[in-house]
């Protein structure tokens, strides 16, 4: 494929993704994170991969922007590396959540393609799972409805697969276009 028909198809699929994304989930998503901002609750972000990075981008936009406390928990490469060293990479988020009384006042966001499962990125399915015992929310934004955070979160925007070869690079496009959707709609 050319340069220039590989550009054209990508936007083209960017666009087809805007026009059939939930825009119903989008509302629930940022209905939690009214409900969190309004109780002075905290957002939890976690991601691995491009997912720790827009985590880290969105705690920034949170707490600057939207004013909601935040924490991105790949953001402390000290503790995050000392915590997968001495206890496992599974149990890295919830530990930290543990670390920082994550309660029911905190939301959970998870940025992922897959968004966890038993084999994969079980780190994230544990992060929930504690969650759900302390009664916070947990949003998210992913690639695949199949995964654990689809199925368990109280709202998750799911990005349509328009392209199987490029689902995670419209994933984590369309996290960073969700982040600053919600931040905008919240600080406004």
């Amino acid at each position: 494929m050319e340069k220039q028909e590989y550009i054209k198809q990508y936007l083209q699929e960017t666009n087809q993704i805007a026009q059939t994304i939930d825009q119903a989930k989008i509302l629930a998503v940022i209905d939690i994170l009214s409900q969190i901002k309004a109780q002075n609750g905290r957002v939890f972000f976690v991601g691995v991969g491009g997912g720790a990075g827009t985590g880290s981008h969105s705690a920034n936009d949170f707490n600057k922007m939207a004013k909601i406390q935040t924490l991105c928990l790949t953001d402390n490469v000290s503790l995050l590396t000392a915590l997968t060293n001495d206890q496992g990479w599974e149990s890295v988020f919830s530990s930290q959540m543990q670390m920082h009384n994550f309660n029911s006042n905190d939301c959970l966001f998870i940025y992922s393609v897959g968004g966890g499962s038993e084999t994969t990125s079980k780190n994230l399915v544990l992060a929930i799972d504690y969650a759900k015992q302390q009664k916070g929310k947990i949003v998210g934004v992913v690639g695949k409805d199949t995964g654990y955070t689809a199925q368990m979160a109280d709202a998750c925007i799911i990005v349509p697969n328009v392209d199987q070869s490029r689902i995670t690079a419209h994933t984590e496009d369309w996290q960073m276009i969700v982040d600053h959707l919600i931040v905008n709609l919240l600080c406004s």
